[in-house]
This record gives C-alpha cells, structure tokens and sequence, in this order.
C-alpha cells in the first residue's frame, strides 16, 4: 500500500513535468500575434475614390449658361423668329422665313398669316398692313398664284448669303433712320423655288425694318419686325 502510494507519486510527476514540456513546446510554436489561434488577419486596402469631372456644364458658345445670340437663331425656324435684340440675327430669321413656305403643308392664309404675326405695327401708323400686303406679293405670290402653285407641290426655301446693315448701306448713311433702335438691314436671299414641273434658283433682295430697345416704340427686352421691303424700287442698298 505505501510502496503503491509511492510509485503513483512518482508518475504523477512524471506525467506532470512531461505536461508541462508539452505546454511550453506548444507556446514556443504558436504562430505570433494570432492569440486566438485563427490565422492572422489579411491587411486591408483603403482605395481612395477616383476624383471624377464635375458634370456641370454650360452650353457651347454660350456664357454663364446663358444662350448666345448665335445659338438663339440657330434654334429660330422659318415659322418662328427669335426673341433677341440681336437685330442682326433677326433681319437673317425674317429674310429666311419670307422666302419659305410649302403649298403642299400650308395654304395661302397660313403664308400670309405667318409673316403678318412678324410684322409689329407702330403707333405713329408709318407701317400699315397694306404695305406688309405690297411687299408680300412683291415675292411673286398672290393669293390667285398660289391655287395654282399648290396645284404642281410648289414649295420654296430661302438661305441668306449675305447681310449690311445700318451704316453699312449707302442710304442709310444719306437717310439715318429716325430715332435711336431702328435698324435696317438688307439680306440677299438665295431662293430655290420647286415644283412638280420643275426647279429654278434665283437672288432676291430684301429689306428688313427691325426696331429694338432703347426705342420707346420697341417691345421690353427684345427687337420686332416692323417692316419689310421686297419690290425691287424699295430695296435699300
């Protein structure tokens, strides 16, 4: 019984010291910083955003967003005239627009109609409708021509070639205009006229009367069309 009680103590230490040799090996192995015994943690990449261009932007040729005046023609068509006080730019829309029309889409009323809307009347009452009428059918169309036009497709489009202004015309410079904000302007028109029976192309003359601000007689913030000349005996060069 002691000699029993003997040799058990004798391998309990054993079997502790070589526990505690199996301790330490295994502390002296375990892989460093990694306390909980999972590997150690991958280290992580902070990718910084990639800066990207503002989106903000302002349209071509314009300033602080604000439309130029080319821009502002270029948006104008042969039925509406641009709301401007580029007198220049508005004399180019008004020439174009006198020398277009199509019979196959549009009658004789909505030709007339359409220019009679560019034409603002004065209040001295220098620039009555029947001069607007003179100088329409001064184009070569009349009511009674155009039944007969409409009848062979007739359509007709304008491109302007050339433009002067003001003191660009000889009698301007003889004959200033009569107050400050009225300008005329002269624009030769390229006119392709087309109809079933044919196709002919031609220069015409036009003078345009373009009133603007600082004119009492102009409309706020814009130029108006207050006349046109087409008969050749009016035309200002």
């Amino acid at each position: 019984m002691n000699w029993f009680r003997r040799v058990g103590r004798r391998e309990w230490l054993a079997a502790g010291l070589v526990v505690l040799l199996m301790i330490g090996a295994v502390f002296l192995l375990w892989p460093a910083g990694s306390p909980s015994g999972s590997l150690p943690p991958t280290t992580s990449v902070t990718v910084l955003p990639t800066a990207k261009p503002s989106v903000t932007s302002t349209a071509p040729g314009s300033r602080s967003g604000v439309a130029d005046e080319a821009i502002v023609t270029a948006e104008a068509t042969p039925d509406v005239l641009p709301r401007t006080r580029d007198y220049r730019a508005l004399a180019l829309a008004a020439a174009k627009g006198i020398y277009s029309w199509d019979s196959r889409s549009s009658s004789y009323s909505d030709v007339y109609s359409k220019v009679r809307s560019w034409w603002e009347l004065l209040p001295d009452g220098s620039n009555p409708l029947s001069v607007l009428v003179r100088e329409f059918e001064g184009t070569g169309v009349t009511a009674g021509t155009f039944t007969t036009l409409a009848d062979q497709s007739a359509r007709r489009s304008g491109t302007a070639e050339s433009l002067r202004c003001d003191l660009e015309l000889a009698k301007v410079q003889e004959y200033p205009a009569p107050w400050e904000g009225l300008h005329v302007c002269t624009v030769t028109v390229q006119v392709v006229d087309e109809s079933s029976s044919g196709r002919s192309a031609y220069a015409a003359p036009v003078t345009v009367l373009v009133n603007c601000p600082p004119a009492t007689t102009a409309p706020s913030g814009r130029c108006a069309m207050v006349g046109f000349y087409a008969t050749a005996e009016r035309i200002v060069y």
